[in-house]
């Protein structure tokens, strides 16, 4: 650790390759990479009106073939790969200039693809030649170590992100401007580049946890830093332009970290297990007692062993009971059973849940 300190939270200007070699390895717990892309750009672009596009002329942008971009992705692959921990994961972002040739290195050089996300861009900058569909999105490839790595994701916490419906791998997020996007005193975009925050906050969100350390071996405009801070995350940003290492390192000052409460994943806390007989030992439910399917079409009698018994004699748990009754391989009776108090149907995950609150949040206090 003591190796990592003179890296963590800031930006160290230099070569990425040498500077990754110094660091331990497997040491970080989350890489989002943006390499250049490639794009291959020769000649200036205008618009309709003759006014020119700002576009990605930039010279850490150019390579003299495929063959050296290859080689140069190879290189920081390999050295991201060295640093990661055996359970971290690595998000990289590119377009169809690169992202495949991207792709296929690192599943050549051994990372697991978990997803591929693909950048819907809901302002994207448009062909103004004509000459070919509108270039609206960039992809994302999500990947681990290996296929057995135990990668973090909080897919409960994304699932609420999304208004209870399980988040997909099209995202839809407006590319960086307005008082987002880094600009100097002419009024000039800082980098070609810029990715949004929205687009870090949920990569870091979801695969990453408080005190984590979050790599970026591109920092460019300090997104990553920038969103990493926020989160309470560590962060280790690299990068070779001593302009962007300037502007990003502001940039990244003023932000304030979330309090640390509202960063707690909750809704991935699995609750405790708790027996039925153990409600029963507390007086929850009687033996004896009825217990009955919510629309009262079932009904068992509780036995003193935490069995259940159907009019028919038949005895087993209330989960293989309602399994048998719906005829299903397998049902969760928690859900399944109730009881009546003062006229009242109450559901035994209710009764559950006041076990826990009860007696087994008394006892961790």
């Amino acid at each position: 650790m003591n190796e990592l300190k003179k890296f963590l939270n800031k930006i160290t200007i230099g070569d990425n390759l040498e500077i990754l070699e110094k660091l331990p390895p497997k040491s970080v717990d989350l890489i989002f990479a943006d390499p250049p892309y490639n794009l291959q750009l020769k000649n200036d672009l205008y618009r309709p009106n003759q006014s020119k596009v700002d576009g990605v002329f930039d010279e850490w942008d150019k390579f003299d073939s495929l063959k050296k971009y290859d080689e140069f992705t190879k290189k920081w692959l390999l050295a991201c790969k060295r640093v990661l921990k055996d359970n971290g994961s690595i998000w990289v972002i590119g377009s169809y200039h690169n992202i495949y040739r991207v792709g296929a290195i690192m599943q050549d050089i051994g990372f697991w693809f978990l997803n591929d996300v693909v950048w819907l861009k809901t302002n994207p900058m448009p062909n103004f030649k004509g000459t070919r569909f509108n270039n609206a999105h960039e992809t994302l490839i999500w990947a681990t170590q290996s296929k057995t790595a135990r990668y973090t994701f909080h897919y409960k916490a994304m699932k609420t992100y999304n208004g209870d419906k399980q988040m997909r791998s099209d995202w839809y997020i407006p590319i960086a401007s307005g008082n987002e996007r880094l600009k100097d005193r002419e009024g000039n975009k800082v980098h070609s580049t810029q990715k949004p925050e929205e687009l870090l906050f949920r990569i870091i969100l979801s695969t990453s946890n408080v005190g984590d350390i979050v790599l970026d071996p591109f920092m460019g405009s300090g997104t990553t830093g920038a969103v990493a801070k926020k989160l309470r995350r560590q962060f280790i940003g690299i990068e070779k332009e001593a302009y962007y290492v300037q502007e990003a390192t502001k940039r990244i000052e003023k932000v304030k970290p979330l309090d640390l409460d509202l960063l707690n994943y909750k809704i991935e806390i699995k609750p405790p297990k708790v027996p039925f007989g153990n409600l029963i030992e507390k007086g929850l439910i009687k033996a004896g007692e009825k217990i009955y399917s919510k629309d009262k079409q079932f009904l068992a009698t509780v036995l003193a062993n935490a069995g259940i018994e159907t009019d028919n004699g038949f005895v087993a748990s209330i989960h293989k009971v309602s399994a048998t009754l719906l005829n299903k391989q397998s049902n969760n009776g928690w859900k399944f059973w109730y009881v009546v108090r003062n006229g009242k149907m109450i559901s035994i995950d209710d009764l559950r849940q006041l076990y826990i609150e009860t007696y087994l949040n008394t006892n961790e206090k």
